[in-house]
């Protein structure tokens, strides 16, 4: 049984395999994308960001780069749980990004427990929130 799904949005394909292949070992159904355009992209071809338990993004990408696709996915997917994983940290923009409500900010390389605990902390979040509007 699934444990969730996770949308990591990363433009390293090392760093997106390597946390899929984490992510897959705990339990989780991992979708890949390799910026924030196509991040942007798969949570619009879900139709239904519902169907994502928990988004993974990079901060430093092109074309759209990370904290834009926060923003977006922030404003049209409140309710689905945002963790950055970045190799470059910037404090002056965390603050910034917990305003706009991402629930934790990884470093690269970030230790396959920490990552996998702060996944399943923001998927428990959104299930526990998807279950107080079922019908």
């Amino acid at each position: 049984m699934s444990m969730g799904r996770v949308l990591v949005v990363d433009d390293e394909a090392d760093v997106r395999k390597s946390v899929r292949l984490i992510l897959a070992k705990a339990g989780y159904d991992v979708v890949e994308a390799e910026d924030g355009e196509k991040g942007i992209a798969a949570i619009k071809a879900d139709g239904n960001a519902l169907l994502v338990d928990t988004i993974v993004c990079d901060l430093y990408m092109p074309k759209v780069n990370g904290m834009e696709a926060i923003a977006y996915f922030r404003a049209q997917f409140p309710s689905v749980p945002v963790i950055v994983l970045t190799g470059k940290p910037d404090i002056p923009n965390t603050a910034s990004l917990f305003k706009q409500g991402i629930v934790d900010y990884l470093v690269k390389p970030v230790e396959a427990e920490k990552l996998t605990a702060a996944v399943h902390k923001a998927a428990q979040e959104h299930v526990l929130f998807k279950d107080q509007f079922a019908t």
